[in-house]
Parts: structure tokens; sequence; C-alpha cells
């Protein structure tokens, strides 16, 4: 980078997980570019839950409240509402901030949901336009593929759903998945609808992008990444990001553990099962007949159990069911998830299937068994049991108490659940060769640090 400076516009989605690893991108590029300035464009909800008690990147980064489309005194912002707002929300933010500044901004760095980043960056004379897919190439694949699947599940007798049954063959490295696996709005009846256009827009608009940076690794994904890069003009996959941040921070952050989960899993025996430790992110909790079947799988299983379970769902739990598993069980409200997942005592993984959960328990060596709700955890679930074979669904696509204790005592206790342990454990040392220094995922963000030098 030259001496000039240069101020970069970073555009953040700001539900579920989202806006975080975008910020952590920030955080690893500022490094890389001492000079440059970041504004940060999100929600104020997010912006201040994120900027809470840090500093990004020494005060190089600064966030800017974007409008989230409800009326004043509305208490409750919604995706429909946020997504109808766009993208003139972000066009009279980013003008105040350059009005501020003095400056235009000389790359727009957009989370990868945000399709209109390209048309941003030409009207700034084709500054470049870097977008972020927060998860893996499978699930990005998927999109981009939207109007071929659409025809192929138009063409297809449905009489018994079997069109939806369906495998798509014809898509390299998709081969394991059917059509009703793909993630909902790629069969939305109404492609305009708020969520679905956005999606389609970001499918449409991405091969302009000068680069795609995923959350994942070469190894994990290969024909699938192989066929982006025919697609898109550069894949940089960067992750797993949570490893990426443990090799560049040689003292790890202090993470808040309120409710002693590390010392219950510390005090458990050493001749105890494996733990297992159930969570479905921070913003599911499964259905009250689910809750209950879950309760009563893991009190038939009695194996040591950590569930992540907020107090909504904590009152669905069978009656009895605390006292009666006290001595094997923990259940609390929120979990140092990565910090669990990296415990020697934990064997098993009960989880929505999303992509961090995903990639956190493969960077850890965890077993998964799946329970996918929505998105793109559909597509994760059948990687995880058919493709990677590091984990199972729940047959039958819900918890029930029978399922369940058969999913557990596959992973725990049977022949198969030793290969896929086997499995998760090969895929987890792949991964932290990806983060070392010659790893794939350092070289990509070293070409990726490259062409925006060029750039600047």
């Amino acid at each position: 980078m030259g001496s000039s400076e240069c101020h970069v516009a970073v555009l953040a989605f700001p539900f579920a997980t989202h806006a975080a690893p975008l910020l952590s991108l920030v955080e690893q590029l500022s490094a890389a570019f001492p000079s440059a300035r970041f504004s940060f464009f999100n929600n104020h909800d997010s912006n201040s839950g994120l900027f809470r008690g840090r500093n990004p990147a020494a005060g190089k980064v600064k966030a800017y409240d974007v409008w989230d489309g409800t009326v004043a005194g509305e208490a409750l912002v919604t995706h429909e509402e946020f997504i109808m707002a766009m993208p003139g929300n972000y066009v009279k933010a980013i003008a105040e901030a350059e009005a501020e500044t003095g400056t235009k901004f000389g790359c727009f760095l957009t989370d990868a949901f945000l399709w209109f980043g390209g048309d941003l960056a030409a009207e700034r004379g084709g500054v470049p336009w870097i977008a972020l897919w927060t998860a893996g190439a499978c699930s990005i694949s998927a999109h981009l593929y939207t109007d071929f699947v659409r025809s192929l599940a138009a063409a297809t007798p449905t009489a018994n759903g079997n069109g939806l049954d369906q495998k798509l063959k014809v898509i390299p490295g998709m081969s394991e998945l059917s059509i009703g696996e793909m993630p909902g709005e790629i069969l939305a009846k109404d492609l305009q609808a708020p969520f679905p256009g956005m999606i389609y827009n970001m499918a449409l608009k991405l091969p302009g992008a000068n680069a795609v940076v995923l959350n994942s690794f070469q190894n994990l994904e290969p024909t699938v990444t192989d066929d982006l890069r025919s697609k898109l003009q550069k894949v940089f996959n960067i992750g797993p990001m949570i490893l990426r941040q443990a090799a560049a921070t040689p003292k790890p952050p202090i993470i808040s553990d309120d409710h002693n989960c590390l010392p219950w899993l510390d005090s458990l025996p050493p001749a105890s099962p494996p733990a297992v430790y159930l969570s479905f992110g921070s913003g599911l909790t499964p259905p009250p007949d689910e809750i209950v079947a879950l309760a009563e799988a893991l009190e038939a299983k009695r194996a040591p159990f950590l569930w992540s379970l907020k107090t909504h769902g904590v009152k669905h739990l069978p009656e009895g069911f605390l006292e009666r598993t006290k001595e094997f069980g923990k259940i609390v409200p929120w979990a140092p998830q990565v910090q669990v997942l990296s415990h020697p005592g934990v064997g098993a993984f009960v989880t929505h299937c999303g992509w961090n959960s995903t990639l956190e328990a493969i960077s850890f060596g965890v077993c998964l068994i799946c329970r996918p709700f929505y998105g793109d955890q559909q597509i994760n679930s059948r990687f995880v049991e058919s493709v990677w074979e590091i984990g199972v669904k729940v047959e039958g696509g819900k918890f029930t108490k029978d399922e369940t204790l058969k999913a557990l005592n596959v992973v725990l206790d049977s022949d198969r659940g030793k290969l896929l342990k086997e499995n998760v454990v090969k895929l987890k040392g792949e991964a932290m060769e990806a983060v070392k220094p010659n790893g794939s995922s350092t070289k990509d963000f070293q070409e990726l640090v490259h062409l925006l030098n060029g750039y600047f």
C-alpha cells in the first residue's frame, strides 16, 4: 500500500452471525494495511453489541449506524423491514460519512448478501468490491445455481414428493444433495419477496465482485471450491476464522463463563462417558415437543450433557427433569461454545448445523448430531453425514426420543461412531494445517492482501 490513506466502506448485514465475522476480517485487514481506515456500516443494535468494550484495530474502525427500516418506537426490527430499506439506508449513511471525512471511499467490503456493493463501487469510478460469504462453498454454490435448480424442480414430477428427492448429481461436488435440501429461498414461490429477492440478486451480482471471501478451507470442499473459481473472479478460503484468530493471537482473549460450564466439564470423572453438548445458536430454540424428546433421550442415555437452552425453552422441560438429571446434566442459558467444543471431555455436539457451529466442531474434532431448521443448515448437515462422514442427521427431520437416542448411541458407542471420530479428527488436522504460515487459508488471505494492495 502506498503512503496515501485508503478509506474502506464496510457494509454489514446485522442479523444472526453475519456482522461479527465481517468485523473480524476488518481487524485482520487493518493489521495488514496500517494506514487504512474502515467505516463500519451496520444497524444500531448490532453495532452496539459488536463495539461494546472494544476498540477494533486501535481506533482505525469507526462504526456508523444505518436506518433499520422501522418507525420510531418500534421495539424489534425484522429482516423484511431492514431489507426493504436497502440500499437507501446504506447510501444515506455512506454519503454522510464521505461528507464528514471529505474523501470518497476507495474500496467496498460487504457482506455478500448486500448485492448492491458492486453498484456503489462502480459509482465511485470502479473501486474494488470484496464480498464476504460468512458460510461455506457448498451453500454459496447452491445459490449460484438457483435458476438451474428451479428449472430442474419445475421439470420433475412431484406427485409423491419424488421431485424434491432428486439428487443434484450434475452440480460439481453436490451429488449427495437433493433438490429438497436446497435453502428455502432458492425454491421460493416469489423470488421478489424481500429475503428471497435479496439472495437471488446476490447470486446474479457476485460474479461481478473482484473477490469473494469464504470462511472455509480448501480441503473441506475442494470440488465445490474449484467450480466456484470457474464462476467468480477470485475466491479466497481464509477459514476456519476461529483458528486463524487463535493462531494470530498469542494470548487468548478472556471469555466469559458466568455459568461455570468449563469448571463443570473439568469436574466430570475421568472414567465418565464423553459429554454431549447441545446448542442451536443464538436465534433458535426447538419446538416444545422436540425439547421434551431431547430431554427424554438424554435422561435415558445418562451420558453427561451440557445444554445451552434459553429460559423460554427451559419451561418446556418434563416435570422433574432437572432434579432427576442434576448428577450428570447441566442446563445454562448461554455457553462459551468455542471453549466447550475444545474441551477434551466433549464427545458429541447436538446442533442445528449452522455454518459457524459446523466449522467450530470440525476445528476441534467433535462429531455432530444434526437437526437442521432453515437456510444452509440442510446442506451443511448433508455434508456432515454423507460427504465428510463426521456425524449423523436425526432421522425423520425432527427430534423424537427414539431417534435422538439412536443418534446418541451411534456417535458415542458404536463402531460407526469410532469411524466418524477418526474422520472429524482428520478434518481437524487439515483445518489446523490450513491456517499455518504456509497453509492454504493463510496463502489465500495473503493473496487477498496482495489483490487489495494493487488497488490501494
